[in-house]
């Protein structure tokens, strides 16, 4: 039964992948479901829309890097658990309010805030906590069914959120989203794992994210990654920030195909956490993030050539190669960033790459609108796919291309002593 299930088969990671996966459906709803609430039921304005998606991503910036030395300080299940409740009772609090008939713009955004907050440490948390689940041989795999299974959620999700809209309305979208919370809370209350104790000398919170920061500042390997990673961030967020419009006023799509079509571009999240793994053990873990990232990322010209009809095939083409690029060299690099460092710093490493990455998602999606508002969608389109080609080139900078697989710990000088490859699972 392993053989024929992998991972599925052991109880702990079965329920870390079902609360997860479920989280992940509801979020997609959700993501769905809240700028419909917002524009169907409080008629709320484009400016309204859109800043909900910033304030979701806003407390990366705001508590990323403390974020990162609080979970190194405490068990990682238990804030996972509390940042699912919280955002429980986030979403819980939109249909409650719509039905009592007091719901505002504000309070949604107060919503994406607390929610976005709650992430911040769950995200932060899971990261550091994966490697307490599987061992070192696992992480490939175990990542690999995890960003699958969110790939389907990102495909299914979108759909099902419009479907329960029009069937139940958008709150109920909202409320499914917090029903996958709960689901998640639950999963993880049921795991018997023992996380490795946090050792090493109390420091105040200050030192502790002056070292996270440290670290990534002297590594080549994450300096040049968390560069890329900002820029990459940037141009895709504003690139997907007037994809819509793109297919809508310029390509003169309806609403539904427009869906349907986005719908499909998401397999290629799916191919791409299909291939990460065999790709990886054909030509080795380096050699297959530099694949992914920078040999695949042209194929997005092919995006702002699609048209009507025929034309459409480009679009689809340009998306899936470039996502599933995108994803299969995430799943890599994330299994790997798990074994680089012990698991004291994995928090704080974490969130200063994150902090840098996420934090250019806002920025993006209004260099993006101040584009397209002088120069047009489809120049938009142009100026930003062709930034993400430039931006991985940055990745030839770092030591990536003269590996054939990633380190089994940092070099010399960066921080923290050589991590082997076969630790045991607890360490990363």
């Amino acid at each position: 039964m392993r053989n024929r299930l992998g991972l599925i088969a052991t109880r702990d990671f079965r329920l870390l992948w079902t609360g997860e996966t479920t989280s992940c459906l509801g979020s997609s709803i959700g993501g769905v479901a809240l700028p419909l609430v917002a524009l169907s039921a409080l008629h709320a304005s484009v400016f309204a829309i859109s800043a909900l998606t910033a304030a979701a991503w806003l407390p990366w910036v705001v508590v990323g890097l403390p974020a990162g030395a609080w979970v190194d300080r405490l068990p990682r299940r238990r804030v996972m658990i509390a940042a699912d409740l919280v955002s429980l009772a986030a979403f819980v609090s939109v249909p409650v309010a719509a039905w009592c008939g007091v719901l505002t713009v504000a309070q949604l955004l107060a919503v994406a805030l607390v929610a976005g907050a709650a992430s911040v440490f769950f995200k932060t948390a899971y990261h550091a906590f994966m490697p307490a689940v599987l061992g070192p041989a696992d992480l490939l795999e175990g990542n690999a069914k995890l960003q699958g299974s969110e790939q389907v959620a990102n495909v299914a999700g979108p759909g099902a959120g419009g479907l329960i809209a029009q069937a139940a309305g958008s709150v109920c979208g909202v409320l499914a989203n917090a029903v996958s919370f709960a689901v998640s809370a639950f999963c993880l209350s049921r795991l018997k794992v023992t996380e490795p104790e946090v050792t090493g000398p109390a420091q105040r919170l200050r030192q502790d994210i002056a070292e996270g920061l440290a670290i990534v500042v002297r590594d080549p390997m994450l300096r040049v990654t968390t560069v890329f990673g900002c820029l990459a961030n940037l141009v895709l967020v504003g690139y997907q920030a007037v994809l819509v419009v793109f297919l809508v006023t310029v390509v003169g799509l309806s609403p539904g195909v427009t869906g349907l079509l986005l719908a499909l571009t998401s397999l290629g999240g799916v191919a791409g956490a299909l291939l990460a793994r065999r790709v990886a053990v054909r030509f080795g873990t380096a050699r297959a993030v530099l694949f992914g990232k920078v040999l695949l990322s042209p194929a997005g010209l092919l995006i702002p050539l699609a048209g009507r009809g025929p034309g459409l095939a480009l679009f689809v083409l340009g998306s899936v190669t470039v996502i599933a690029g995108i994803v299969a060299g995430n799943i890599i690099w994330s299994g790997w960033v798990q074994t680089y460092y012990p698991a004291r710093l994995l928090g704080r490493v974490s969130t200063s790459v994150q902090v840098f990455n996420y934090g250019a998602i806002p920025a993006g999606a209004l260099l993006a609108g101040l584009i397209a508002s002088h120069l047009g969608v489809r120049a938009t389109l142009w100026i930003m796919l062709g930034g993400l080609i430039a931006s991985s080139l940055v990745l030839l900078l770092s030591p990536l291309p003269r590996l054939r697989d990633l380190p089994a710990g940092p070099a010399s000088g960066a921080g923290e002593p050589a991590v082997s490859a076969a630790a045991p699972a607890g360490t990363r």
